[in-house]
């Protein structure tokens, strides 16, 4: 039977037949015994509980990733906008002291240029929050399963 591997990155090899994983085993069932039978039955479907979980560790893996990120750009935009909104409000807000608008009106200006940048940087970081997708396939698999389990066609589904 031909053998390929799924490449998920961060994960380990996994080999997919087209049996589902395994490969395919002749045999008699009236040389075994039920009680054989029912232990393989549990031993496989112990197999798909943990190939299910390791899917969901992987798919849960890449969203930590994908929130880290995003909250990596929400902490830079927090320092960086209060750096800057010290910093360069002094310095802007002298500036247009210095061209003859009254103070108050200056440091107004500078203030409300800074907020609206402030603004664009938080959109940025929530829209990478907006992008997290849950976990699909886990999701596509359990319910393949459960219909399996529930004896019904997965192509019913």
């Amino acid at each position: 039977m031909r053998e390929t591997f799924l490449r998920v990155k961060g994960a380990a090899s996994m080999p997919e037949t087209e049996s589902g994983g395994r490969q395919a085993e002749e045999f008699n069932a009236a040389e075994r015994s039920l009680g054989e039978l029912v232990s393989e039955a549990s031993g496989n479907i112990s197999r798909l509980v943990r190939l299910e979980l390791e899917l969901a560790k992987l798919e849960l893996a890449r969203d930590a990733r994908q929130v880290a990120k995003g909250s990596a750009m929400l902490i830079a935009a927090a320092v960086l906008g209060h750096m800057v909104l010290i910093l360069g409000s002094v310095t802007i807000g002298l500036a247009l002291w210095s061209l003859g608008l009254a103070v108050w009106l200056s440091f107004l200006i500078v203030t409300v240029f800074y907020l609206l940048m402030a603004g664009l940087l938080a959109f940025i970081g929530t829209r990478s929050f907006k992008r997290l997708q849950g976990l699909p396939m886990t999701s596509s698999t359990m319910s393949t399963t459960a219909a399996v389990l529930r004896r019904e066609h997965p192509a019913e589904i």
